[in-house]
């Protein structure tokens, strides 16, 4: 066989050995240029926060270098370590031994071997953090691609998997504390192609908190009609999709919005439809702030960060967002603003939570002359979501 399908049995090897905890360590060895610095490296699994990773520990002549990287990243670090700076691989686990051996002249052969040890390696996947979706059996995360027919998360989706459970994790935390009516309702505003939405409705039933409707707003028909099929297949009775834009939805009701990465101003479209129809719970996960930072004009010292693209960028990130939290305390609810997802699964990784806790016909005057004096400082005329409110007919002391 050739290199190239000698590496792909090994990498193969690998990931089946990973996926079912067997596997021990790997090392690459045999430098293909003598005069190298990384002269091997090492290979184990490891559990961090949660996820299982494997560790990775460059040797070089002076020092060492460690990254820990998932199973889809690291079968690409080893195929690319193997075709250019190494000719053996041996890979160990509790069920065999394969030894992968190349020379210069491109001739490769892979041998398998009865395992050198039997022990169970100390690492175990039924020591990752326990998931609020069963992937097993379930037909939505089959259809939209997520399990393999065997019902095992595809290494691809492991990323998409966590954050559709740490999704699950947040909602599910403020929904217990909210105080929602029996027969509540759920409105997720742009849910593309439904993966938090079906996530979310699964868990609410599993526990036995079935939504009286659970509604899924999209703007792409196409999403619609995949979506409404699914939750058909799935037997998801009070789960259904419906096409429509944010702002013009036909929605009149909704004990908790949702708003997962709606673009720019979208995200202050959400919130305004929940505060206007007084839902108790509005969640949004914020993406691409441009509106604000369009508006940024300041005239102070603030100008000298303003003056550098990426540190505008993240500036009019917290300050559009610092509005949109103040703004929903204004009209009586209670706000944090939060890490949704650690930044190496997605870089969209802050969430606003809002829960009710006061009925205000008008809002806040005091929050607004706060949010006055922000806008001021940084030069800010609008914001959208104040627009959306039109607070001058609403504003009382």
């Amino acid at each position: 066989m050739s290199l190239k399908e000698n590496i792909a049995l090994l990498l193969s090897g690998l990931t089946e050995s990973f996926s079912n905890s067997a596997f021990i360590r790997l090392t690459l060895s045999s430098k293909r240029t003598k005069s190298s610095e990384l002269s091997n490296v090492m290979v184990k699994p490891v559990i961090l926060k949660g996820t299982a990773l494997l560790n990775f520990v460059f040797r070089y002549t002076t020092n060492d270098i460690t990254k820990n990287l998932g199973i889809d990243e690291a079968s690409l670090q080893i195929e690319t370590l193997l075709n250019n700076d190494f000719y053996k691989a041996d890979l160990f686990t509790s069920l065999a031994d394969y030894s992968l051996l190349s020379n210069s002249k491109g001739n490769s052969r892979l041998l398998r071997k009865p395992a050198s040890s039997k022990a169970l390696p100390a690492y175990r996947h039924d020591k990752v953090k326990s998931r609020l979706i069963d992937p097993e059996h379930s037909v939505y995360l089959k259809r939209l691609g997520v399990v393999n027919d065997d019902w095992t998360v595809k290494p691809a989706m492991q990323d998409k998997f966590r954050q559709i459970n740490r999704y699950v994790e947040l909602v599910d935390e403020v929904l217990k504390t909210a105080g929602l009516p029996d027969g509540f309702t759920i409105a997720d505003m742009g849910s593309g192609k439904g993966y938090l939405t079906f996530a979310l409705y699964d868990h609410l039933v599993r526990s036995g908190r079935k939504p009286a409707l659970m509604q899924g707003i999209e703007l792409r028909p196409s999403l619609v009609s995949l979506c409404n099929t699914i939750a058909e297949e799935a037997q998801f009775g009070n789960l259904r999709f419906e096409t429509g834009s944010i702002q013009e939805a036909s929605l009149t009701t909704a004990d908790v919005l949702i708003a997962l990465h709606a673009c720019d101003t979208a995200t202050d479209e959400a919130i305004f439809r929940g505060i206007e129809m007084g839902s108790q719970v509005i969640m949004v996960a914020p993406c691409c702030h441009k509106q604000i930072r369009k508006e940024f004009n300041p005239q102070n010292s603030l100008k000298e960060i303003t003056r550098f693209g990426i540190l505008e960028e993240r500036q009019a990130e917290m300050v559009t967002d610092a509005i949109r939290a103040l703004l929903l305390e204004a009209y009586g609810y209670k706000t944090r603003v939060f890490e949704f997802i650690e930044t190496e699964h997605t870089p969209k990784n802050v969430m606003i939570s809002a829960v009710r806790h006061k009925n205000e016909n008008s809002p806040s005057a005091r929050v607004f002359e706060r949010i006055g004096a922000l806008k001021a400082m940084f030069g800010i005329t609008s914001h959208h979501l104040e627009v959306l409110l039109n607070r001058e007919k609403k504003i009382t002391s």
